[in-house]
């Protein structure tokens, strides 16, 4: 629906003391404002520690639930003592770095060098990672539709599953996605019993969405991009940032 129908959510505050929470916090776009470029981000000061604080007024059950892959997160954020999965719910690991779930086989090499050569054509930015490869396409908006089309048969020829968000485009193996990674999570005894929050900006977190729901839990909307299943919204970074009084 269009964001602007959606209400606030309820205070942070409020919800902790109703039940035990947990939460679950997409990256760009919500923690941080979209970039130009996936490296060229602002990260605030300290906000590993200030997220690990929060994370300890609510037992341990928050992670972080990002496109990114966890060695990038890794490279931004510094070390990082909190549980989140990474590359669309590729891969999980636990506060203490332990793996959760299946593991997900990164895409064949090929396909890598084609979406390499796509991001050449276009004069797209080529990101690798660990479990997938995403093109990003902010400088060169006009060429969205192309790299899109020429993406999804490579996805289509390889059985891959095509992401979509803000000026970006990645592939990923089936069965990658955020409310996967949140669903591992919510059957690990941390998370288990607890309702669930998650919070994130772009139609990835979709999938979030719902599977918070499906915990009997509460989706909250980052911005102006309309959702079809989010509960809540909050305008912006600064937005999430009060709301968790970060």
């Amino acid at each position: 629906m269009n964001r602007s129908t959606l209400p606030l959510p309820p205070s942070f505050a409020s919800l902790q003391s109703a039940s035990a929470v947990s939460l679950f916090l997409d990256f760009d776009g919500t923690l941080i404002e979209i970039a130009a470029g996936p490296d060229v981000i602002e990260v605030p000061d300290n906000i590993a520690g200030r997220l690990k604080a929060v994370a300890d007024k609510i037992g341990g059950r928050l992670a972080l639930v990002s496109g990114r892959d966890l060695g990038n997160l890794e490279q931004h954020l510094g070390k990082l003592e909190i549980a989140r999965a990474g590359s669309h719910g590729a891969e999980q690991i636990g506060a203490d770095g332990a793996p959760l779930g299946a593991k997900i086989k990164p895409i064949p090499a090929n396909d890598i060098a084609q979406l390499r050569q796509l991001a050449s054509q276009h004069g797209a930015l080529f990101e690798s990672k660990r479990h997938g490869a995403a093109l990003h396409f902010r400088a060169v908006p006009a060429s969205g539709p192309a790299i899109q089309d020429a993406a999804a048969i490579i996805a289509k020829q390889s059985g891959l599953t095509m992401k979509c968000g803000k000026c970006v485009i990645e592939l990923v193996r089936p069965g990658a996605n955020k409310g996967s990674a949140i669903a591992t999570f919510m059957n690990t005894p941390i998370f288990a019993g607890s309702t669930p929050i998650f919070i994130g900006d772009d139609v990835t977190d979709e999938d979030g969405f719902t599977a918070v729901q499906k915990y009997g839990g509460l989706a909250i909307a980052v911005g102006e991009r309309p959702s079809h299943t989010a509960n809540f919204k909050l305008n912006g970074v600064q937005d999430v940032h009060a709301w968790l009084n970060l």
